[in-house]
C-alpha cells in the first residue's frame, strides 16, 4: 500500500499526499524525517566511513548516523547512532550543515532533513555493528569516494569539515 492512499486515523480513501480525508477531515502531509549524522575526523586528514550492510545503497560508503526517534533532537540522534553503529562515545563539534535528501524505504522515496556535525571519538574502541556496516575505514578527506547519499558528498567538501581536519 503506497503512503497517502488511506487515512491513518479512520482508513478512508485520501489519494496522494498531502491529503485531507473526506470522511473525517484528518490532514496528512509528506514531511521530511530528521536525521543526525557525524563526520568523525582524525588529525591526519582522514574521516571515518562505514560500508552499508543493508539497503538502500547497500555496499556504499556511509557516514555514521540515522533517523531521529520520536521527539529526539538531531544532535542527540547523531551521538546515539554513533554509539549504536560504532560502539563509541563521540563529542560533537561544529555543525557542518543541513540538507534535504531522499531515502528509499518500503518502495517509496521519502524526504529526509539531514543534519551533520563534525565529531571526535571521546571514549571507546570502534566495534562496528554488523547489522549496520560490513567494514569501516579511515578515508582521505582530500579524495573521498562517492558516498551513499549525495548530501554526504557535499558535507565532506564543506569548509567547516575541511578546516576541522
Amino acid at each position: 500500500m503506497a503512503a497517502g492512499r488511506y487515512c491513518p486515523r479512520c482508513g478512508g480513501p485520501t489519494g496522494e499526499l498531502p491529503a485531507k480525508c473526506g470522511a473525517c477531515g484528518y490532514e496528512t502531509y509528506l514531511n521530511p524525517r530528521p536525521t543526525g549524522t557525524v563526520v568523525l575526523l582524525r588529525g591526519d586528514g582522514t574521516f571515518l566511513a562505514i560500508r552499508r550492510a543493508h539497503p538502500p545503497r547497500e555496499g556504499w560508503w556511509d557516514l555514521p548516523g540515522g533517523f531521529c526517534e520520536g521527539f529526539e533532537h538531531p544532535a542527540e540522534a547523531a551521538v546515539r547512532e554513533a554509539r549504536e553503529e560504532l560502539g563509541v562515545e563521540v563529542e560533537l563539534g561544529e555543525f557542518a550543515g543541513m540538507h534535504i535528501g531522499v531515502y528509499e524505504f518500503q518502495d517509496e522515496q521519502l524526504p529526509v532533513l539531514e543534519h551533520f556535525w563534525v565529531a571526535t571519538i571521546k571514549a571507546g574502541q570502534i566495534a562496528l555493528d554488523p547489522a549496520e556496516g560490513s567494514e569501516y575505514a579511515w578515508l582521505p578527506l582530500d579524495d573521498p569516494p562517492e558516498m551513499a547519499f549525495p548530501s554526504m558528498d557535499v558535507v565532506l567538501r564543506n569548509p567547516v569539515v575541511r578546516r576541522s581536519s
